[in-house]
């Protein structure tokens, strides 16, 4: 059974199950309509990750390993 852990999206707190979070669930998470626009473009960074990568960016099609407390910024970055 996966542990759930509480990461936040642009200030608010989210509940998930899973190990791994990808880029368009993260997305999602900070901006709903986003499956039914997948042309736009968003900056996704994060903080407060693992001890091997505690802060980076995360990028279109891929994921990163969630943590309790994790910190996600979502931007629009204006292209469409």
């Amino acid at each position: 059974m996966k542990k759930e852990v509480t990461i936040i999206v642009n200030g608010t707190p989210f509940q998930v199950e899973k190990e791994l979070i990808t880029y368009d669930e993260v997305v999602t998470l900070a901006f709903l309509d986003y499956p039914q626009h997948p042309e736009r473009t968003y900056s996704v960074t994060y903080k407060r990750g693992h001890g091997n990568k505690p802060e980076g960016i995360l990028s279109p099609k891929t994921n990163v390993q969630v943590k309790d407390g994790m910190e996600f910024k979502v931007k629009h970055t204006g292209q469409s």
